[in-house]
């Protein structure tokens, strides 16, 4: 994938196969904006106003003096200490201070602004403050001032808005660093998914592609090989590999004989050939499962008890399907029309000559897992050995991969040397 063009489509491929990366990110995000706004919840505002007495409010430049002053007043340490009580939950004079705002509206009218975490405190501090504004300014024999609309209504983002928006911004901000770190990985990881990629990578078509089942224990596989029923596409898959092998027709003891390669870090493609092997027996073959010697006996050690759990080594087929585990000292084979081999081979150093030998190899992978440098040392090894890789079986398939694997690269006609180009005899 990194040696590929990043072209929009790639890219979703890559966010899609990371969505666990662009997810978690997202939702820490989405947490971080709800915390954000627990942490500091948005203020809201509410405004009591207050009605200079007809003494204080002079004429001309002398009522904006005293209205400066009156405001100055309104907001003064005094008035505030002596609002402290009323403002609930209660406040430091500190924060009241930064919460209160008078605002001039007329020569005679001015406003008190408050803030709060909510609409009642809002409300309250603005009502507080201009009661205090007024007993502070209250003479004997003089007119009051009046507080002729109290604080009723609050405006502001409501805090469940806020913490929608400030989540939403955050789980957007969380993906998009969740999409550039896929991408960032996805570009630099060189396992195969796509079965097209898997097919160039040695130069042999994918015969047959199946999700395959993971067994933990050897419960798990006596089970898969005691009755595997495949749905029909799976079904259907195995037997067009069957016949692309040649393996379809075989009905006399010792005629056929396949196996299948897997890497040993790669556990879901241990699967392919006890699953090809049961189906096959399901088809009326007589078929021998055989866990052939291993390269790294601790790669099937759990496939291994799973077969021996069988009573007598058999499934519920008892007269189609046998199963035989063999060391490196060799062992009785069981007699059978089609014996499918099965063994696990090292990545890095394949040894496939370890291995018993098949009139047909193949090679099973799972998507995203091997690399075309794994798998070419495989088949490297074989073709050591005097073996061809007749075809690759694919375990659990991308659900983006939209390719076939049917045509390796140098076979497809986009790759193929121009007409004029061959004239010429030039390659």
């Amino acid at each position: 994938m990194n040696d590929q063009a990043l072209g929009l489509r790639n890219a979703a491929r890559i966010m899609w196969r990371h969505k666990r990366i662009v997810g978690a990110t997202a939702l820490l995000g989405l947490l971080v904006g709800v915390g954000f706004t627990l942490l500091r919840p948005p203020m809201l505002t509410s405004k009591a106003l207050v009605l200079l007495p007809p003494a204080v409010q002079g004429i001309g430049e002398a009522s904006a003096r005293s209205m400066q002053t009156q405001s100055i007043i309104a907001g003064s340490t005094p008035v505030l200490e002596r609002a402290l009580p009323r403002v609930d939950p209660p406040v430091s004079l500190t924060t009241l201070q930064n919460r209160t705002q008078i605002d001039t509206l007329s020569p005679e009218l001015f406003a008190v602004s408050a803030q709060g975490t909510t609409a009642a405190q809002a409300e309250g501090t603005a009502n507080a403050v201009a009661a205090s504004y007024v007993a502070y300014v209250r003479s004997p024999g003089k007119p009051d001032a009046l507080v002729v609309e109290r604080a009723n209504y609050a405006a502001g983002t409501p805090l469940v808005v806020r913490m929608a928006v400030l989540g939403g911004v955050g789980a957007l901000l969380g993906a998009l660093v969740g999409a550039v770190v896929a991408l960032a990985v996805g570009r630099g990881d060189r396992r195969l998914r796509e079965r097209d990629q898997i097919a160039d990578a040695i130069g042999v078509p994918v015969v047959a592609s199946v999700p395959v089942v993971h067994p933990s224990d050897a419960a798990g596989w006596a089970g898969l090989l005691g009755g595997y029923q495949p749905g029909p596409v799976e079904a259907w898959s195995l037997r067009k590999a069957l016949l692309h092998l040649g393996l379809a027709d075989a009905r006399e003891p010792g005629g056929a004989s396949v196996a299948v390669l897997s890497l040993a870090s790669d556990g879901g493609a241990l699967a392919l050939g006890p699953q090809l092997a049961v189906y096959a027996a399901s088809l009326g073959i007589s078929t021998a499962l055989v866990i052939g010697p291993q390269q790294d006996a601790r790669a099937t050690a759990v496939l291994r008890a799973g077969c021996a759990a069988l009573a007598g080594g058999r499934s519920q087929w008892p007269e189609r399907l046998q199963v035989a585990v063999l060391d490196h000292g060799g062992g009785p084979v069981p007699e059978a029309a089609l014996s499918v081999v099965v063994a696990a081979v090292d990545g890095e150093g394949p040894q496939v000559a370890e291995t018993m030998y098949t009139s047909v190899t193949v090679l099973g992978v799972s998507a995203g897992v091997a690399t075309a440098e794994q798998l070419a040392r495989v088949a490297a090894s074989a073709a050591a050995d005097g073996r061809t890789i007749a075809g690759i079986l694919v375990a659990d398939p991308d659900s983006s991969d939209h390719t076939t694997g049917r045509l390796p690269q140098l076979a497809r006609p986009g790759h193929r040397r121009p007409a004029h180009a061959m004239a010429d005899g030039r390659w």
